[in-house]
């Protein structure tokens, strides 16, 4: 599964995204959702594409110091976990808030057939 780039995401500062000639590419459907959040708060100027490389690769690196294997096959959890460090450090979700939704994505997750859209309820 591949996406289109918005001309505003420069991919240069992130070299170990997984892509093809037409862009990224992603493994499973969260893989993308993630992507595609993190582009979308991007465009609304929540944080610079250098701040989020910065955040993506700091997250690499702990997985890294933790002795994690570096093949690629994590690289979107890596992702989410900057993702969700980022928007803590920008206060654009409360700590408490980002982990009661992050358990009701899981819960949702689970709870949805294979092939499913994952559904949230609406607050």
């Amino acid at each position: 599964m591949t996406t289109s780039m918005p001309p505003s995401a420069d991919l240069g500062p992130l070299p170990a995204l997984p892509r093809d000639a037409d862009g990224p590419v992603f493994q499973a459907p969260w893989e993308a959702q993630a992507f595609a959040m993190t582009v979308r708060l991007h465009e609304r100027g929540v944080f610079t594409w250098p701040e989020w490389a910065a955040a993506l690769a700091a997250e690499i690196a702990a997985a890294a110091a933790r002795g994690e294997p570096d093949d690629g096959s994590h690289y979107y959890e890596h992702w989410l976990a900057a993702l969700e460090k980022l928007m803590a450090e920008k206060k654009v979700i409360p700590g408490d808030e980002l982990e009661r939704r992050v358990d009701e994505w899981d819960a949702a997750a689970r709870a949805t057939p294979h092939g499913k859209p994952i559904e949230l309820a609406r607050r």
